[in-house]
């Protein structure tokens, strides 16, 4: 991660903002999000944005640090049998959740049962153990049905602890409304598409933390307005900026950029499902031809600045098992993409609809289009499909979307499995292309818990994905932020989490 400061500019673009103080108070700490949570109880946020607003309320049993270390939180130590499938867990005493129940082993158990609702869109991640049970009221065990490299990493990510009584009195749907954790933050109130706010928790069990008293979320879908609102000091933090956005706050004293390669792949989906059966897409050559026929190389340089890596496949820069020498992104190849439609069959091209995040992510908007663009060049016609986020996620396997569609995947911990899991993997929430091979690989590299062993299953990974393509592989980007100069404690990780209860400003 990079970090300089630059130098103050453009208050021409301060126009776009309507300052809601003129000032922030230190002991307030507000943050852009560039879309609206989908929801505030974990295992239904749907995104980046929605999981880091989510997580300042909540806890899990183990935390990974800054250094990527599995360290305690609400677990003060655990032990895992030696054929690796029983973890008996210790937990912290004296922990209370915001609404003034105990966290005990019964919370655990409750966690992993409401985990699970199919209504959940991540339910897969709470249904990789097959028992959770409470040995006494601060001893649970939990037992998956098979070694599981990443469940520690899993739980850590994703089982953010609920008070049982709470969440079965009022159910799930109201629990989201109203959430209730053990975190550095309790929720106050929301005002969907405009703000979140929460407030200290003053029995927080780790000394000393949070740093600030309120911290607010601010729903500031476009990247010019959270520009000018860190400008402003409207904003304390602003994410997801563009590589000529952050030029504009070059010589700045009062605001620091930061940036860092993202462990995000960016990708056009395939079905095999729903909209896509019976399209051409079912046909591996014209899988192939659209990923030699969309020209990356030129929208990274025209949309990015450059500031992106053409995506070779899943397994990318910084991942386990990535080869750069093995691992080359497709070529632009035109020629070739339509040989390979001719030999499919389809030498006059086809006409087909791709779905698009409407401001999802940074430049998404002119991604989709240049896509569009890109592909017609080979004589694909496609008609971009612009929903909003909310729109776009709400349903099971993009139900809301055509045959195609555009998103990105992110990784926390340095491997390439949550993305493979989470969109290859048969039956889950976002699961569209269903391909026995790649599952039953998914899972070889899930129980393999060595990790020289797992590296080479990645490379054979890669290789199937591209022979038989569920995806167009587009990029991995750079990210850009912008926070106040002021700000300690903000360190963002490769998969754009953050945690902001060491987050404080300078005396």
């Amino acid at each position: 991660m990079q970090r300089f400061r630059l130098v103050p500019a453009l208050l021409a673009l301060a126009a776009f903002v309507v300052p809601t103080s003129t000032a922030q108070a230190q002991d307030e700490l507000v943050v852009s999000l560039s879309s609206d949570p989908t929801s505030l109880f974990m295992p239904r946020t749907s995104d980046r944005t929605a999981s880091n607003a989510a997580w300042s309320l909540f806890d899990s049993l183990v935390w990974i640090d800054d250094d990527g270390n599995l360290v305690p939180a609400l677990a003060t130590d655990w032990t895992i049998s030696d054929d690796g499938t029983e973890y008996v867990f210790e937990l912290r005493e004296g922990v209370t959740f915001h609404n003034g129940e105990t966290f005990d082993a019964e919370s655990v158990v409750a966690t992993w049962e409401t985990g699970q609702d199919e209504s959940n869109d991540y339910a897969s991640a709470f249904s990789a153990a097959d028992l959770v049970e409470a040995i006494d009221p601060y001893t649970v065990r939990i037992t998956t049905p098979e070694p599981n490299a990443i469940f520690l990493t899993t739980m850590a990510n994703n089982w953010a602890m609920v008070p049982p009584a709470y969440i079965r009195e009022v159910g799930l749907d109201a629990f989201a409304q109203d959430p209730v954790g053990t975190g550095p933050f309790r929720f106050v109130e929301r005002t969907p598409g405009e703000r979140i706010v929460m407030e200290a928790n003053p029995n927080y069990w780790a000394d000393g933390l949070p740093r600030v008293d309120r911290l607010v979320y601010r729903v500031i879908p476009d990247g010019s307005t959270r520009l000018a609102a860190i400008q402003t000091g409207d904003v304390d933090v602003a994410n997801r900026l563009t590589p000529d956005q952050v030029t504009a706050l070059e010589g700045s004293d009062d605001v620091e950029v930061v940036s860092y390669l993202n462990d995000r792949v960016y990708y056009v989906a395939f079905k095999n499902m729903g909209a896509g059966v019976g399209t051409p897409l079912e046909d591996r050559r014209v899988r192939q031809a659209l990923n030699f026929g969309l020209d990356r190389f030129g929208i990274n340089q025209a949309i990015f600045s450059g500031q992106a890596n053409a995506a070779p496949g899943f397994v990318v820069e910084g991942n386990l098992g990535y080869d750069a020498d093995a691992m080359q992104p497709f070529p632009y190849d035109p020629d070739r993409a339509r040989e390979l439609l001719a030999e499919a069959g389809y030498e006059d091209g086809f006409e087909i609809t791709m779905g698009c995040p409407a401001d999802g992510y940074v430049n998404i908007n002119e991604v989709c289009q240049a896509i569009a663009s890109s592909l017609g060049q080979i004589g694909v016609d496609v008609e971009v499909d612009f929903q909003t986020t909310n729109a776009y996620w709400s349903e099971p396997n993009y139900a809301v979307t055509g045959p195609m569609y555009v998103d990105s995947w992110s990784s926390e911990f340095g491997e390439a499995i949550p993305r493979l899991d989470g969109a290859l993997t048969p039956g889950n929430y976002y699961n569209t292309w269903e391909d026995e091979r790649i599952a039953d690989l998914i899972q070889e590299i899930q129980r393999e818990v060595d990790r020289d062993a797992r590296a080479e299953l990645y490379g054979e990974m890669h290789e199937l994905m591209r022979e038989d393509p569920p995806f167009i592989y587009l990029y991995q980007p750079v990210i850009f932020e912008a926070i106040d100069a002021d700000l300690e404690g903000y360190q963002p990780r490769a998969a754009e989490e953050y945690y902001l209860r060491s987050v404080g400003f300078a005396d």
